[in-house]
């Protein structure tokens, strides 16, 4: 199987590369304005921050070569009480959190105004799979193109997304591009915080990045054995 994993920064990229214990990984293949490393099944790239960026890096490496799986991946804020600083998120659904209107009454999701979509859907069997092999927690993963700075952001969030354990930046866009191309779409997150009212001394990269290290090196045997069947279950 032939995996494209897209993170966000180059810090992102090393921890998913160390999983496969080979070493330093050199680029095999530059898309604009990004490198694919291999590593293992793996081709990883860091294709930027935000949706905008990890769709149009998700979209060049996918019209470049074939893929089997597309994974988003990096670090995420975990919602208080669901998915602690340190724990790992596999999504449910991957919804874009922000992409609609404010109106008088409150936000409208864009389909409620006729258009678009704003939620992708990983294979179920895959989730369940990926969640035994890493202990993650899974439910909903919030794309937004602003980090949740409040606690009052992050209660106008759950009250819209009740089922929300987490919120990145990059998992709406990369399942945009790979649903355009018929690619199955996972996404795996490693809290580094929590959601809520901003503190930078609490975050935990480091530990979160070694918790995604981990996790990738204990999805490999999963992927190696989840079958084309499997693939289009809904």
């Amino acid at each position: 199987m032939r995996v494209l994993v897209v993170t966000a920064v180059p810090i992102e990229r090393d921890a998913v590369t160390r999983a496969s214990g080979a070493g330093p990984t050199v680029s095999v293949r530059a898309v604009p304005g990004a490198e694919i490393h291999r590593a293992g099944p793996y081709d990883v790239l860091a294709g930027g921050a935000g949706p905008a960026a990890a769709a149009a890096s998700a979209a060049f490496a996918l019209a470049s070569d074939r893929y089997d799986l597309v994974i988003s991946a990096g670090i995420g804020g975990g919602f208080a009480g669901v998915a602690p600083v340190g724990s790992l998120v596999v999504a449910g659904r991957i919804g874009a959190a922000d992409l609609g209107a404010e109106t008088p009454g409150g936000f409208v999701p864009v389909t409620a105004l006729g258009f678009g979509r704003v939620w992708h859907f990983p294979p179920r069997s895959l989730v369940k799979v990926a969640v035994a092999a890493t202990h993650a927690v899974t439910g909903d993963v919030l794309t937004v193109s602003t980090v949740t700075g409040s606690a009052e952001r992050a209660a106008a969030l759950l009250a819209v997304h009740p089922g929300a354990v987490a919120e990145a930046m990059e998992g709406f866009g990369v399942a945009e591009a790979a649903e355009r191309v018929g690619v199955p779409v996972l996404e795996i997150r490693a809290v580094s915080n929590a959601v809520g009212p901003r503190d930078r001394d609490a975050w935990r990269i480091g530990d979160a990045l070694a918790a995604l290290t981990e996790a990738f090196g204990k999805l490999t045997p999963v992927l190696e054995g989840w079958t084309h069947h499997d693939r289009h279950d809904a």
